[in-house]
């Protein structure tokens, strides 16, 4: 196995519930109204991945960070393709693992087998209970909260 380089993205984004890296960007997400079989979950449009590339943040990805090129989804690895029957029939699919901890985060459309499905090919789903939706602190203003002493308490 190569080296691993993550790629973060600007802003708000959804991320690896386990180690927080960067997943995807909201400006991508087509329908907040999946379901799998350990709940809920959210299909993405595919709008970084040749299918031909099976690695995490590959030199194309690089290539677009370097010229500034924007890209939504990032920092996965796609698992081997599968026939699996689904809520919505049978599919092949290939399931998606965050490239830095190795969990499962969702699975990608390869196929469908139904004519109604065929706008699903190429998308994937992140799993809601494996991914979390955070906003990019670092440009964000820090207030402190804590009950505090006035200065007439000090006496």
């Amino acid at each position: 196995m190569g080296r691993i380089f993550v790629v973060e993205l600007d802003g708000r984004s959804y991320r690896c519930k386990f180690c927080r890296t960067h997943l995807a960007l909201p400006d991508d997400l087509v329908s907040r109204s999946f379901h799998c079989r350990r709940g809920k979950a959210y299909l993405f449009n595919n709008t970084n991945e040749s299918s031909k590339s099976r690695k995490c943040a590959t030199f194309e990805a690089l290539n677009r960070l370097l010229f500034r090129i924007p890209f939504s989804r990032v920092n996965i690895t796609v698992g081997a393709l599968e026939e699996r029957v689904m809520l919505s029939g049978m599919h092949t699919v290939a399931d998606i693992f965050c490239c830095c901890c190795g969990q499962i985060v969702g699975w990608k459309y390869e196929a469908a087998h139904e004519k109604s499905q065929k706008y699903k090919e190429g998308k994937f789903v992140l799993e809601r209970g494996r991914i979390v939706d955070e906003i990019d602190f670092s440009s964000e203003v820090y207030i402190d909260t804590r009950p505090s002493m006035s200065d007439g308490e000090d006496a």
